[in-house]
């Protein structure tokens, strides 16, 4: 099969060429997708330039072990493996796994769920990471009715999903973004703050700060929270070496002294949330935001833009037509 291979750690063009690979087969509980579209996220770029350092521990230390760049698919099931239950050949079904940039593709099936028929698989694509991301966040904020939110880094792929989800909960929603995406934010339904020209802690007091970025301190994202408001930390970016781990830590360990929730939060993929989004998109409660598609050779381009940190919404890369 075709697949985006990476060759070592560094900048998308630099290190991402087409090549040949083996069609991977289904291990235990997974299924085997033929992929139709897949949809980039930060956690790709940070993959492919082997950033934080400190993961390189984890993904390989002079290149990623798995060399197919790609996280989240969309497409038909056509083989499954030991284990199975619940999806079958034919299916059509949106998740997340490892090497999604290829003609094929394997991911379990607890992190893949069907996509409606009302629902393209080119949308579908964009909801794993990001959409379940967004989500997660939410409900860890313990966003309700009347809340003011803060979310930064609104415009973002996650941020879009995340600013919605917190509007249908009921919260009154402030999006922190750049001038440009000023327009974008808002017409998620939420109030835009431009970071470079108004200083957003200053602008509180939030019940729930949901920091998508990972450019301000720690002190300054509690100091824009209510005194019993909640904050959650996703990824975001940190320093080179370490990425956001040292802040994240100092969360961990004031949280039991402070009447403020600081939680250090990492998503994880289920069925059953894909599933939920899906869901919502099908009956109009949602929408993906989609900034742009590139047509699988244009991959490496692709994901050159979601690099410069700038994408508003998903960007999407189609292998094959519904």
């Amino acid at each position: 099969m075709r697949a985006l291979v990476q060759t070592a750690y560094g900048e998308a063009r630099d290190v991402l060429a087409f090549a040949e690979a083996p069609v991977p087969e289904p291990g235990e509980g997974e299924v085997r997708v033929r992929v139709h579209a897949a949809a980039l996220n930060a956690a790709d770029v940070y993959i492919m330039r082997g950033e934080p350092v400190v993961g390189r521990l984890a993904f390989g230390p002079s290149r990623p072990r798995q060399r197919i760049r790609g996280r989240d698919l969309a497409g038909v099931v056509d083989a499954v493996g030991p284990g199975v239950r619940g999806l079958g050949p034919g299916d059509r079904v949106a998740g997340e796994g490892e090497g999604s940039l290829a003609e094929y593709a394997c991911v379990k099936a607890s992190r893949a769920a069907r996509v409606p028929d009302t629902v393209s698989l080119h949308d579908a694509a964009a909801v794993p990471l990001a959409g379940v991301t967004a989500l997660q966040a939410v409900r860890d904020g313990g966003v309700g009715p009347g809340d003011r939110v803060l979310v930064n880094g609104a415009a973002g792929g996650v941020g879009s999903f995340a600013v919605q989800l917190a509007a249908a909960a009921g919260a009154e929603v402030t999006g922190v973004c750049s001038a440009g995406g000023s327009g974008f934010v808002r017409s998620l339904g939420a109030r835009a703050i431009d970071y470079a020209a108004e200083d957003f802690t200053r602008t509180g007091p939030y019940d729930a700060v949901i920091d998508l970025a990972g450019n301000r301190t720690l002190r300054e994202l509690r100091g824009a929270l209510a005194p019993d408001g909640t904050l959650v930390l996703s990824s975001g970016n940190g320093t080179r070496m370490m990425g956001p781990l040292w802040r994240n830590a100092a969360a961990s360990l004031a949280s039991p002294f402070t009447r403020q929730r600081l939680r250090p939060f990492l998503a994880r993929t289920a069925r059953e949330d894909v599933g939920d989004l899906l869901a919502r998109i099908a009956g109009g409660g949602l929408r993906v935001r989609v900034e742009r598609t590139h047509p699988f050779e244009e991959a490496a381009d692709a994901l050159a833009h979601v690099s410069g940190g700038h994408a508003r919404g998903k960007v999407v890369v189609t292998l094959r037509e519904e």
